[in-house]
């Protein structure tokens, strides 16, 4: 049974890497639609009443956040490095260290989760309605510049959020796990030590 659990634990820290990159590249990747189709539009950024579109301030009003995601996405990296420099995926008893890696980047995992959800689903729905498509559309015809309706990157935060918090989860779980697996063995070698007596 330890053997097993050793070798799944090496497979949950991973997925606590991978998650934590996936927030990362998601910032990255946030504003692309954004930035392609919106930033043209508007000539004078200090002066909203010059702008070719209504609404097209979104690329702007979502920058701080969009930074605030990325350092974000950077500290759960540093976070979930923090479980193989304790060792958590390769120890076969855990110690103060290993609980608090896993605790923390769970904690951390699941606050970024709840937070940007809350964020996005705000700027989608600024986007979808304070944009003006129409003179969007207009825009882009008339310049060839790109257009696009599709909240693509707004709605790809759900996997996001939702991989974060199954990652953390599963951590939890599988210490959960291994502090039964060593109740378990404290038990038959107190079972082994009263035999020998």
């Amino acid at each position: 049974m330890y053997k097993r659990q050793v070798k799944l634990q090496k497979v949950f820290c991973l997925l606590a890497i991978i998650a934590s990159a996936a927030v990362f590249v998601y910032a990255l990747g946030l504003v692309t639609d954004l930035h392609d189709s919106l930033k043209d539009t508007m000539p004078f950024v200090a002066n909203p009443s010059e702008d070719y579109v209504a609404g097209a301030r979104i690329f702007y009003d979502i920058q701080p956040f969009n930074q605030q995601l990325m350092l974000a996405g950077l500290g759960l990296i540093l976070l979930s490095l923090g479980l193989f420099l304790t060792n958590t995926h390769t120890r076969r008893r855990y110690y103060i260290g290993n609980y608090l890696a896993t605790a923390i980047w769970a904690i951390a995992a699941v606050a970024v989760a709840i937070w940007s959800h809350i964020q996005i689903a705000a700027f989608k729905a600024q986007y979808l309605t304070t944009v003006d498509f129409a003179a969007l559309k207009e825009y882009a015809d008339s310049f060839g510049s790109y257009y696009t309706e599709s909240t693509f990157w707004f709605d790809v935060h759900y996997l996001i959020c939702g991989l974060a918090i199954v990652v953390a989860i599963i951590l939890v779980a599988n210490l959960f796990w291994k502090i039964n697996l060593m109740k378990s063995e404290a038990a038959l070698l107190e079972k082994s030590k009263a035999v020998a007596k």
